[in-house]
């Protein structure tokens, strides 16, 4: 995935999971991608049990956490 092609899917609105971004503006937040990944869950199991979600809707959101992260890093 290029840089900042997660752009296109991650997306933020503020009456949608009290503004946490979200994949296209679904009910599914970058934290809960972040946190099954985290469980030790893999890529083909959140599919399965989230068929609305992709393999690159998976990648943008770690590609966003990245980015973010890299900005806080930058401000400390």
């Amino acid at each position: 995935m290029e840089r900042e092609e997660y752009k296109d899917i991650i997306t933020i609105d503020r009456s949608r999971k009290g503004g946490s971004p979200c994949i296209r503006n679904l009910r599914i937040t970058v934290y809960d991608i972040l946190g099954w990944l985290a469980s030790g869950m893999s890529n083909k199991q959140i599919v399965e049990d989230y068929p609305e979600l992709t393999d690159l809707d998976i990648r943008a959101a770690l590609q966003y956490a990245s980015d973010r992260e890299r900005r806080v890093s930058v401000l400390i």
